[in-house]
């Protein structure tokens, strides 16, 4: 796909993504302040702000997943790629997908916290 001649998809959309289990109905708009991509791929790590019911990908820096912040859950991962500057997304809570294949590497830290929070999502890979 492309946004003003820019592709915001590598291609592993369908690498990433292995099972498309559940999603939540009718995708959100996520908050991209901050964001420092001009896209956010396919198997992001969404969270929300439960106070503000702001929903956004995972912070990122140097190259990897930040901590989950507080006052937030996870919620699941981004379904599509997108072009920050259209990100209203399709979430994905039930499902598998390729940890190997993540846009940013997953610690064991962060898979372990997603397996409590979203026990039907799976990160596996051959």
């Amino acid at each position: 796909m492309t946004k003003d001649g820019q592709v915001f998809s590598d291609g592993n959309d369908g690498i990433v993504i292995r099972r498309v289990g559940a999603c939540i109905i009718g995708g959100r708009t996520l908050d991209m302040t901050g964001f420092p991509d001009k896209f956010v791929k396919a198997g992001h790590i969404i969270i929300h702000e439960t106070e503000t019911d702001t929903w956004k990908p995972l912070g990122i820096k140097d190259g990897a997943y930040e901590s989950l912040p507080e006052g937030h859950i996870y919620e699941g991962v981004l379904r599509a790629s997108k072009a920050a500057d259209m990100a209203m997304a399709s979430i994905m809570y039930e499902g598998e997908v390729n940890d190997l294949a993540s846009p940013y590497p997953l610690t064991e830290a962060i898979k372990t916290a997603l397996k409590t929070a979203l026990p039907g999502l799976y990160f596996k890979h051959d």
